[in-house]
């Protein structure tokens, strides 16, 4: 392999006029890696070169754009090289997306993005030309918060598709896309949206802000940008909303939030977020306002069964058995004593066990995680109940809980954490250990907010607009008359007057 010089700080290396220079630097700085793609043409008796990274670009495409015009092309004898820069830049419609770099940063970012570079030789600088065809997922539909009767198509690992899906949902002047990088390595593109006439200009110039403070070298998901944009990282609970949906993404970004589309991966980041809107999904809003609160109002029973129930059962069973009824009682005690553990020994492993199956499922392969409700439902559940190790009023609980917990898939975490809290604490110190823990999990909830938007508004502080779409839905002849957005949700300057 060829001893090239030490090119690791490229970024504001100026562009080399020599053609076999400039192409010698490109070589350096990648490394001599086999996808680097040079092709040398004489066009009207000046030495150029287009290069391209492999599989980032379209063969077909970049034949018909760009090698077809330059070997036709014919300046006459007396021709400069900046004459073919003119006809590049000024005279030729080569592709929609064209640029001029002087600088070798930004052309090797660009080139591992689609582009393909033209260097003439005589000229200190490059011609950008976007003719990408890397492969990519096809639009399918949602892997999270399915519906019903809402849109079939979800957001895939390509930025730019993703930001016609939302362009073809919002057709007006008011959507912004502002786009940038970060990831000193990656150069991960990274887009925010935002309606101007909805979003405050405040919460925009917060998220740029933090976004820019992204110092990682690679960017690979969302996961990653999350913690930056989260205000409190003590907090159990998360003001940033991940949605992979369009239709949802667009009615958010309506209601002047500031959303966050990141290249390489389907899940959109929207802040801020509230609490209620956990529960809240694309299906509310085509069915009839009735139904649509009556099943708010179940989901908001299923996150209580999910975190509380077996922790509560812990401690009523534990210290407070004169709530239960004789023959209630009896039948617990029955199926406690052929048990050798303590009741809250029990229930954590039982619960621990459906963790470790739920995970299992989440990780293996779609063909053979079937298998794994057939293993722990029937298999391990039907065994250590015979076997006297786990009493059949505990998989009973478990089994409620863990499908309570399916209603709300996107407070699944916090679910799973508090459940084995709630578990714990019940069993140390009954009702008034679970009163403590709930206390201190509501505050903490209180406590988080994202630029004076708190993340328990309308609750708290309490707003009267906004519970015209929490528990009850209104209807959209209702909606359309007032319009309520983040940022009249900001803790102090409206509540007094409504409430």
């Amino acid at each position: 392999m060829p001893c090239f010089p030490d090119y690791s700080n490229y970024e504001n290396i100026k562009i080399a006029s020599s053609l076999e220079k400039a192409l010698l630097d490109l070589r350096s700085i990648m490394g001599g890696t086999m996808d680097l793609n040079i092709m040398e043409v004489v066009v009207s008796g000046h030495k150029c070169a287009v290069v391209s990274i492999e599989n980032m670009t379209s063969t077909d495409i970049m034949t018909e754009l760009l090698f077809q015009p330059l070997t036709s092309l014919q300046l006459g004898e007396n021709s400069k090289p900046q004459d073919i820069a003119d006809w590049l830049t000024k005279y030729s419609l080569l592709s929609s997306e064209r640029h001029t770099c002087y600088d070798y940063g930004e052309a090797v970012t660009q080139l591992f993005s689609g582009f393909a570079l033209v260097l003439v030789n005589g000229l200190a600088s490059g011609y950008l030309f976007g003719i990408q065809g890397f492969d990519k997922r096809s639009i399918d539909e949602p892997t999270s918060d399915l519906n019903v009767l809402g849109g079939r198509d979800g957001f895939i690992e390509v930025l730019r598709t993703n930001v016609s899906l939302v362009r073809r949902r919002l057709k007006t002047p008011c959507l912004r896309f502002e786009l940038t990088k970060t990831g000193t390595k990656s150069k991960t593109d990274i887009c925010i949206v935002y309606m101007a006439d909805r979003c405050s200009s405040e919460l925009v110039d917060s998220v740029r802000q933090r976004i820019s403070s992204i110092k990682l070298e690679t960017v690979l998901s969302s996961g990653y940008v999350m913690p930056y944009l989260m205000k409190s990282s003590k907090s159990i609970f998360t003001d940033v909303q991940t949605t992979d949906r369009p239709d949802a993404f667009a009615a958010k970004l309506c209601e002047g939030k500031v959303g966050i589309i990141i290249d390489g991966t389907p899940f959109t980041l929207l802040v801020p977020t509230f609490f209620i809107e956990n529960f809240n999904t694309v299906d509310d809003y085509a069915n009839r306002p009735y139904y649509a609160t009556y099943i708010r109002c179940i989901k908001y029973i299923a996150f209580i069964l999910a975190v509380l129930l077996p922790g509560v059962y812990v401690a009523l069973a534990t210290f407070h058995s004169e709530t239960f009824s004789y023959k209630l009682l009896l039948s617990l005690v029955v199926s406690e004593e052929s048990t050798p553990y303590p009741l809250v020994f029990d229930v954590v492993i039982i619960t621990l066990m459906y963790e470790i199956l739920r995970e299992a499922g989440i990780r293996l392969p779609k063909t053979v995680g079937g298998a794994v409700s057939i293993v722990g439902g029937l298999i391990i559940g039907d065994a250590a109940v015979n076997s006297g190790l786990i009493s059949a009023p505990i998989l009973i609980i478990l089994g409620l809980t863990a499908t309570s917990s399916f209603v709300i898939p996107n407070l699944n975490q916090q679910t799973s954490v508090l459940r084995m809290i709630m578990i714990i604490a019940g069993g140390v110190a009954g009702l008034y250990g679970i009163t403590l823990v709930s206390a201190a999990v509501l505050a903490n909830a209180c406590a988080l907010s994202d630029n004076g938007i708190p993340y328990t508004a309308p609750v708290s502080p309490f707003f009267k607009s906004g519970f015209k779409d929490i528990f009850f839905r209104a209807g959209f002849k209702r909606l359309e008359k007032t319009q309520t957005l983040v940022s009249d949700f900001k803790a102090g300057e409206n509540n007094s007057e409504e409430a």
